[in-house]
């Protein structure tokens, strides 16, 4: 036996790294992205702006202007308290940190992976509540979970990612005052969904919510927030790492999210494309599409495991989930621009004729 087997915990030896696929020279619509780059006429002043980071200094320790831009992009309260990480996962981490060795964290199924990763990589239980056949919450059997297993943390994504859909907000409101467990929406497609649980953060003591800018067109900044009560987020403070947040990282964030209405402006273009790609394969026979508030459509396709290489041998990354619990022949599909959109379309119209 190698010393890293000897040594390392038997559960994390048990499990699969996170994968990304290799994606050199193909059209990305795998990772929830956004297919805008920065604009032309915005390089130069960036790189400006980039030329005054002090790189020999550490980074400001509690980015306060950067938390302050985020606040005015997503017209954030002053009086909730906002919490910087790494990407939401950085910020997944902290609020398992936050709990004893052995409690629970919920979820529902299917749903973003690392909500039970981090609870093995942080010695806490993990209980999946499956959803109904139409991705939607199961609301007694959730509830009857919670009864069950008094988890310390429940995390809902809303909207659902891989699914797409935002779940019944009376389904959700019932999950928060039914539990003194906190409730960590994660709203990472807040721009592209019809609702928002933000100014719900005053009504529940219980609730957060986690955001990232990387579904609006800077996910290579790895930046999250968490929202919550002033009161919530100094306690959560106390378990983020100093620094956390990069001078490279804070310089162009403060630059890049000015540009609200830019932003703006391309999810708009993402909503009129994901409306159109959506209708495009609903029109293939044999394609079962889920309705979606994201920035990507799941749908359901016979032999889902060949259309997915069809696709990557033209040059067409997607995610397959087919082999995922209760996913089964199921892929996602990111919106992309629309010449990208149309070349995807094109393949799989073909594929089936």
């Amino acid at each position: 036996m190698s010393f890293i087997n000897n040594w390392l915990r038997s559960d994390i030896q048990a499990i699969n790294a996170y994968h990304v696929p290799a994606s050199d020279d193909m059209i990305k619509l795998d990772a929830m992205e956004s297919p805008f780059p920065l604009p032309d006429e915005l390089i130069g002043q960036y790189l400006a702006y980039l030329a005054d980071a002090d790189l020999n200094r550490y980074p400001n320790p509690s980015a306060d202007e950067l938390r302050q831009t985020l606040r005015e992009l997503m017209d954030i309260p002053a009086d909730f308290g906002v919490l910087l990480g790494n990407g939401s996962d950085e910020l997944i981490q902290l609020l398992a940190l936050a709990c004893e060795t052995g409690d629970t964290i919920l979820s529902i199924e299917p749903s973003f992976v690392m909500y039970g990763m981090i609870a093995k990589f942080t010695r806490l239980n993990y209980q999946g509540v499956n959803l109904d056949d139409n991705f939607e919450i199961d609301l007694s059997a959730t509830l009857s979970a919670i009864k069950t297993h008094k988890p310390k943390l429940i995390f809902i994504a809303y909207p659902n990612n891989p699914t797409g859909n935002a779940f019944d907000r009376d389904a959700i409101e019932t999950i928060i005052t039914s539990t003194e467990a906190m409730v960590v929406l994660d709203e990472a497609y807040y721009a592209y969904a019809d609702d928002s649980f933000l100014m719900d953060i005053a009504k529940y003591p219980n609730l957060v919510l986690l955001r990232t800018v990387s579904k609006i067109g800077f996910a290579g900044l790895r930046l999250g927030l968490l929202i919550g009560a002033k009161n919530t987020v100094t306690e959560l403070d106390k378990l983020r790492l100093p620094y956390n947040i990069n001078t490279l990282t804070q310089v162009s964030a403060n630059f890049l999210l000015q540009e609200k209405d830019e932003i703006d402006k391309n999810a708009k273009v993402i909503l009129t494309e994901r409306s159109s790609l959506s209708t495009a394969l609903s029109g293939i026979d044999g394609l079962s599409v889920y309705p979606s508030q994201a920035n990507f459509i799941l749908f359901r396709a016979p032999g889902a495991n060949a259309l997915f290489e069809a696709l990557k041998t033209q040059g067409v990354l997607i995610k397959n989930l087919s082999s995922a619990p209760n996913l089964d022949n199921c892929l996602r599909v990111t919106v992309g621009s629309a010449e990208e959109n149309a070349l995807f379309i094109t393949i799989v119209k073909a594929y089936y004729d």
